[in-house]
């Protein structure tokens, strides 16, 4: 009886820990989740509530800082300024994407190589991107002023003019991001079913039918994943932009992300800073659920 007893307790004991170690297998990384992801979210929030003098925190503001950000007309403008680079960026992006997954969806000889030097723009550091396109972008010896002396013009004004500046900068981002959008849409192109292109051409559909009728109507969900991760990527463009302009001139690309930099560190507004950037998480946020739902529904249709 005794011997009976004791063999349960331990098939019990070890029926337990059967239960617990995919949580203990799971404790690790959970712990990594939160000191890399929850406490800084949680200080952000907690830092938004505060004044802050020489980086120490002097006061409670309470909401504050959010009602006075939109009223603050630098606020208002650097996001403007990104709605537009994001919005811009963002369309050409998908529809280069778009096409060049299509072109390299057909096997020919090279394809492989193409298909390699195409995503070799995304995996270049980005501040070495935005070095390479200053000097392309400079008034003096970049390569477009060269280029524009060659055939009989002046210099290149690209990063002096407002309108200039902020077009090459949606230039570079599309140079660089378009590579994600094509490998995202290409892998989308390969996994479609076979037979209903091939019923079509039997049927005599032409090219642009195919592509209107089964091809776009099938990628719209894949299309709408690329789309919103890119989208929500964009948001957070800094790198490019603080080596290339720094914003300027002016506030032309002064984007959201510059914006909150300069006053976090240039002008020591620590609480503010926090309460701009986590008001754009929230509309990132919300940009990302409207997008689950819009996908939902085109799935459900």
């Amino acid at each position: 009886m005794r011997v009976a007893a004791q063999a349960r307790k331990y098939r019990l004991q070890g029926a337990g820990l059967d239960l617990a170690l995919p949580y203990l297998m799971l404790a690790p990384g959970l712990m990594i989740v939160l000191g890399v992801l929850v406490y800084p979210l949680w200080d952000g929030l907690r830092a938004s509530t505060k004044a802050y003098r020489y980086g120490s925190p002097v006061g409670d503001v309470g909401f504050q800082n959010y009602v006075h950000l939109w009223s603050d007309a630098q606020f208002l403008n650097s996001l403007w300024v990104t709605v537009k680079f994001v919005a811009l960026s963002v369309s050409f992006e998908a529809v280069l994407g778009f096409a060049l997954a299509l072109f390299c969806l057909r096997e020919f000889r090279g394809i492989r190589l193409l298909r390699t030097v195409l995503i070799i723009p995304m995996v270049i550091t980005p501040v070495v991107v935005a070095i390479v396109f200053r000097l392309i972008y400079a008034s003096d010896a970049g390569m477009l002023t060269a280029l524009s002396e060659a055939i009989g013009g002046g210099e290149a004004q690209i990063l002096g003019n407002p309108l200039n500046a902020f077009i090459g900068l949606v230039v570079l981002d599309v140079w660089e991001w378009t590579p994600l959008m094509f490998l995202i849409l290409l892998a989308g192109l390969q996994s479609l079913p076979h037979e209903p292109f091939e019923a079509a051409r039997v049927d005599g559909a032409g090219a642009w039918r195919v592509f209107a009728d089964l091809t776009f109507p099938m990628m719209r969900p894949v299309l709408a994943v690329a789309i919103v991760l890119r989208t929500i990527d964009a948001f957070g463009t800094f790198d490019q932009v603080f080596v290339l302009t720094r914003g300027g001139p002016g506030e032309a690309t002064r984007l959201i992300s510059i914006y909150g930099y300069d006053t976090a560190f240039k002008f020591q507004q620590t609480g503010y800073a926090a309460a701009l950037f986590v008001t754009i998480g929230l509309v990132v946020l919300a940009l990302a659920f409207s997008a689950i739902r819009l996908l939902r529904r085109v799935d459900a249709s």
